[in-house]
């Protein structure tokens, strides 16, 4: 096994007005599982296709295994990639589409056949080795693209969307079963995704990218709980983090001729605008006469099973609300919201950053 280090690396595509990758600068342990997220057009493929060896970057390096490997082809980088689409052979059956790489290194026969045995095996592939990939659904395709990318035994795992193709069900039920596959192998692992719920369930870490830079990268609950900037809260979760404008003052934060209790940090910002977020589960209702929190009226209700999703309106403007399943609210209803401070992010709102 390998880490991976990217030191400034810069990577500007000639019909372009901006770099796809800004002086990017990224460690990936040995053994660790890191997931780059970001809107489409972020860079986070392109980092990871000159990882590969797909892609020369303008400027930087690529480091595997303390090796620079930047000037490198790909094959001689000790790696292997999962791709988007399947990218299997529909001639060739299961186990020569999973040994298709030992085939190209020319590794003995004997050897051969147990690392495509090891492999169909974990991917639960062994019933299938004889069969071609039109006798399969979308999800055993896409294990046997896994199950190739893990027989070759690379010292680093590339994958890039290889869930996007799966229906809802079966990209849940494969999450799952990769994240337990990639933590038996030890493999160092970095993993492209657009899907929110994806990163934060498979990394050890999460790099949210934005505009061909790493924006915040953390433990994925850290990110989530703990923005560094106001894109970044925008952009992971279901719903994203509410923000509103408020003026601090005397210890609250004042929208309108409402507040809310504002911690001691912020009184150097007393008497100036702020931009505060929060979560939606991190909201609480209080029904009927209670008199604390701030008041709002329920625009729309949206039952999803577990808990109920609240589109409401108060002064700050919109919030979404995640609650119970058992509270019973309707359009036009009137409710009262605690704003813990606790909960609160707070963050220029100039610049989007978060205060320290």
């Amino acid at each position: 096994m390998a880490g991976v280090t990217v030191t400034n690396l810069v990577k500007t595509y000639p019909s372009g007005n901006r770099r796809a990758t800004d002086d990017i600068s990224l460690d990936v342990a040995d053994g660790e599982f890191l997931v780059l997220v970001g809107p489409s057009g972020c860079g986070k493929t392109t980092l990871l296709r000159m990882v590969a060896g797909l892609e020369t970057p303008d400027g930087g390096t690529v480091t595997i295994g303390g090796r620079d490997v930047t000037r490198l082809p790909a094959r001689e980088r000790g790696l292997s990639m999962v791709f988007q689409s399947y990218a299997i052979f529909p001639h060739l059956k299961v186990r020569q589409n999973i040994g298709f790489g030992l085939t190209m290194q020319k590794v003995p026969k004997p050897e051969w056949n147990t690392r495509v045995e090891r492999a169909a095996e974990l991917l639960d592939l062994t019933d299938y080795l004889d069969r071609h990939p039109a006798q399969l659904s979308g999800g055993q395709r896409q294990r046997v693209a896994v199950a190739r990318a893990i027989a070759v035994d690379a010292d680093v795992l590339l994958m890039d969307e290889p869930l996007s193709n799966l229906d809802a069900l079966l990209r849940l039920q494969f999450r799952a079963e990769l994240k337990k596959i990639v933590a038996r192998l030890g493999t160092t692992t970095l993993y492209v995704t657009h899907d929110q719920a994806e990163a934060m369930s498979l990394g050890d870490r999460v790099a949210v990218m934005r505009d061909g830079r790493i924006a915040q990268i953390g433990a994925p609950m850290d990110v989530y709980d703990r923005p560094g900037e106001r894109f970044v809260g925008g952009f992971l979760g279901a719903p994203p983090m509410n923000f509103f404008t408020a003026t601090v003052h005397q210890g609250s934060l004042v929208v309108d001729d409402q507040s809310v209790p504002a911690p001691a940090s912020l009184a150097s910002w007393n008497d100036k605008k702020i931009l505060a977020g929060i979560r939606a589960e991190n909201i609480t209702i209080t029904q009927g006469q209670a008199q604390e929190g701030v008041e709002a009226e329920v625009e729309v209700a949206e039952p999803t099973g577990s808990a109920i999703l609240l589109t409401v309106r108060w002064a700050g403007g919109e919030l979404k609300v995640q609650t119970g399943p058992g509270l019973r609210v309707a359009p036009g209803d009137r409710l009262r919201l605690e704003l813990p401070a606790a909960a609160l992010r707070f963050y220029d709102p100039e610049t989007g950053l978060v205060l320290a």
